[in-house]
């Protein structure tokens, strides 16, 4: 799980850590750098309150999955991060 973070995100945005690239395929070859694609999925660090009347769903730990273009990186104190809508994740896992 991440550290605390003192940003703050805005009514409906969340800010989520990615999950790392996957290393090997399921018959265990090893994927290069240049090959590894975008991560889908991701853990909740910090959420904002939501709309006038629509409260943010998700909460910080849950594990969520978007899509793939989807939200802004960032990099905050050496840790990259994406930024994005609520409407933006697909589910909770």
């Amino acid at each position: 799980m991440a550290k605390n973070l003192s940003i703050k995100p805005l009514a409906d945005r969340v800010i989520v850590k990615p999950a790392a690239a996957e290393e090997k395929t399921a018959g265990g070859i090893i994927i290069p750098d240049t090959a590894k694609e975008k991560p889908q999925r991701g853990t909740v660090v910090a959420a904002g309150p939501g709309k006038k009347d629509e409260p943010v769903t998700v909460k910080v730990g849950d594990t969520v999955l978007y899509g793939k273009y989807s939200g802004t990186e960032i990099s905050f104190e050496g840790d990259d991060y994406l930024i994005m809508r609520e409407s933006d994740i697909l589910a909770i896992v």
